[in-house]
């Protein structure tokens, strides 16, 4: 049985290039967004959960984020979480709601996040590279059991190469979009 699967290939890739997206989307720009929140995770029950398993995240003003809690008794665990996310966000209690007002972003700051994307883009790209070097592995192993012979293990090492560019060239187009949107807000 053939090792080598170009679709298994593809979708490895294409996870990579999801997985960055979603990192880049919790990158704070000038206007509240809820996947802001997305990585926060809050101790309540006697276990860590996902913010948006106890609460409702939403966006009422551009610079504003609100956090309606489904349990008054987890208001305060929500507030920690929200804080310990170092998200550099000071949540204001409102009865039963978090009211998490958006300071302005300093020149600095847009810097720090501009990098930030970078470096997601950099993690991506290593990710791609890994999956492409998987492919040509087993397309070597295939052919040293003679299971392909060494013209459609070279066109498969170009298929892998090509998919290879197309995704790097995907990264680096999501994490340019995010650069130009974190400097230009």
């Amino acid at each position: 049985m053939a090792k080598y699967d170009k679709a298994d290939i593809e979708r490895r890739m294409q996870g990579a290039v999801d997985s960055l997206k979603s990192d880049l989307s919790g990158l704070r720009t000038g206007r509240a967004n809820t996947s802001l929140l997305d990585p926060v995770m809050v101790e309540v029950y006697g276990a860590m959960m996902p913010l948006n398993q106890v609460a409702t995240v939403s966006a009422p003003e551009p610079r504003m984020l609100s956090v309606q809690v489904w349990d008054k008794a987890n208001l305060t665990p929500v507030e920690k979480g929200i804080a310990k996310a170092n998200l550099g966000l000071n949540p204001m209690i409102d009865g039963q709601t978090l009211r998490l007002p958006l300071p302005d972003l300093t020149e600095e700051r847009r810097r720090d996040l501009a990098k930030l994307a970078g470096q997601y883009s950099e993690n991506a790209k290593i990710a791609i590279r890994n999956v492409r070097r998987d492919g040509m592995e087993a397309l070597k192993e295939d052919e040293k059991k003679k299971e392909i012979g060494e013209d459609d293990r070279k066109r498969g090492e170009e298929e892998v190469q090509k998919l290879t560019d197309k995704y790097v060239a995907l990264a680096d187009e999501a994490a340019a979009a995010k650069e130009k949107e974190i400097l230009t807000q």
